[in-house]
């Protein structure tokens, strides 16, 4: 078997699907580093404060993206064998169990916001200015959800366009309106941290209006209908609870330890939880295409599956550990030679700037383990239907080695944000070992039984 696929085919829905999504992660990326950019410019107190918010936010993402994830893998294997009666059906439970979650995190979050603050650090400063932001952003939960639902549904039949045009809108606007209205310029009032909400918000808002449009009027492969959603299956529901829930609990548990991270991190001072906010969303612009990598994979082994091309999976699996080392590669060094210039932009106190660059460093060397271990887990594994390993894989890494460890050296060892963040960072490279064995013993196939075609199990079995 050759090392690396010769279809032409492949490269093109892999990379193209990779380009157009990594745009739509940059731009979303983006998003967030305005914000903090704009914000770190008020003040080190109200970047830290909108930090710890958007640790929130993240959780809310993750949980979100857990369902979008489950529908993607479902949904992407209908459009292979051409099932779109399948597809509305899934897309309805999809729907259903976002906007469930986005309406469960606004109400925790508006009712009490200083005791989900309070959380992650004990600066009364910081919990006060990230009350500010929490107590207006918190509308934009609902926004949130439905969109990026109907954009993951979008995703599964390879529609990716319109992802990159809603983020780019959002981007647009919210840079604009963090302008006018955190520092008050055009006789509007400076807001601060409460502006830098609003725009956000006014940002979610126009993005649901605009993906709405486009799901009613332009497109014009699933047809997707109003009352599309109020249908509810519950056979579909059962196989979808089987193959989702572990995706959904292992984004949950994994958006909770990023969480968890920033509260040690927090309890080490201002200073580590602005270089932490830095670092990590600059990482997440510059890893764009190790996230998008994941993503293309899952529609790419999904509709491979659905089509009936199984034999075809081994080789793709091999040539995508390729790509994604090289990705990875690629990300390490531009991280690394484009730290110092980003910093730049910042107003934060040497003590944050200097923690900023070491946290950079780590991440420069840990994206190469990021790069290979995440899409392969995440794309390829959870894609062929062994969803249940990852979840496993996950919180063994996470919440009996990776946080323990961490927590000893900052509480107990009372060792250096450095070398806890190191630790913290650890499971990156120690995961590579797991997915290299996982991923090419290749016993991650597994088969869901379709509501309207027997075909695919048929074909599984096969294999």
């Amino acid at each position: 078997m050759s090392l690396f696929v010769r279809e032409k085919s492949f490269y093109k829905t892999f990379f193209t699907l990779t380009v157009i999504i990594g745009l739509q992660n940059i731009i979303t990326f983006g998003i967030n580093l305005s914000d903090n950019l704009m914000i770190g410019g008020y003040s080190e107190y109200a970047l830290s404060g909108v930090a710890l918010a958007n640790q929130i936010q993240f959780v809310l993402q993750m949980l979100v993206m857990g369902v979008g994830e489950g529908v993607v893998i479902m949904a992407s294997r209908y459009w292979g064998a051409k099932n779109i009666i399948s597809i509305k059906k899934i897309s309805s439970i999809g729907m259903s169990l976002a906007i469930s979650v986005g309406l469960i995190m606004w109400a925790v979050i508006f009712f009490f916001p200083e005791a989900v603050l309070s959380l992650f650090t004990k600066d009364a400063n910081v919990i006060a200015e990230g009350k500010k932001y929490l107590q207006i952003i918190c509308f934009s939960y609902l926004f949130f959800s439905i969109t990026s639902m109907l954009i993951a549904i979008l995703r599964s039949v390879e529609t990716v366009k319109i992802g990159f045009i809603l983020s780019s809108s959002t981007l647009i606007i919210n840079v604009c309106l963090n302008y006018i209205l955190i520092y008050g310029h055009f006789g509007f009032p400076s807001l601060g941290v409460e502006g830098a909400a609003i725009a956000t918000l006014t940002s979610r808002i126009i993005e649901f209006v605009i993906i709405i449009i486009f799901v009613k009027r332009f497109d014009q492969k699933i047809y997707l209908k109003l009352h599309d959603f109020f249908k509810f299956e519950v056979a579909l529901f059962k196989q979808y609870i089987n193959l989702g829930s572990p995706i959904i609990m292992s984004n949950f548990i994994w958006g909770l330890a990023m969480a968890v991270q920033t509260a040690i991190l927090g309890h080490m001072g201002a200073a580590a939880i602005a270089a932490n906010s830095i670092a990590t969303t600059v990482f997440g612009i510059v890893a764009v295409a190790v996230f998008a990598s994941a993503s293309a994979t899952t529609v790419l082994i999904g509709k491979t599956i659905g089509e009936g091309n199984v034999n075809k999976i081994k080789s793709y699996a091999k040539t995508l550990q390729i790509l994604y080392l090289f990705i990875g590669l690629c990300t390490g060094v531009l991280l690394f030679f484009t730290k110092d210039f980003v910093l730049g932009f910042y107003t934060i106190s040497d003590e944050a700037k200097a923690l900023s660059l070491q946290f950079m460093t780590v991440l420069a060397i840990t994206v190469c383990g990021t790069a290979y271990q995440m899409p392969a887990l995440t794309g390829i594994v959870r894609s062929g239907g062994d969803t249940k390993f990852v979840l496993i894989n996950d919180t063994i890494f996470m919440w009996m080695i990776v946080l323990p460890a961490s927590a000893l050296c900052a509480f107990v060892f009372e060792l250096s944000p450095l070398i806890t963040f190191i630790c913290l960072k650890s499971d990156q490279i120690l995961k590579c070992f797991v997915a290299i064995v996982k991923v090419n013993r290749f016993r991650w196939i597994r088969s869901f039984d379709s509501v309207e075609d027997e075909t695919e199990e048929t074909i599984l079995k096969a294999n």
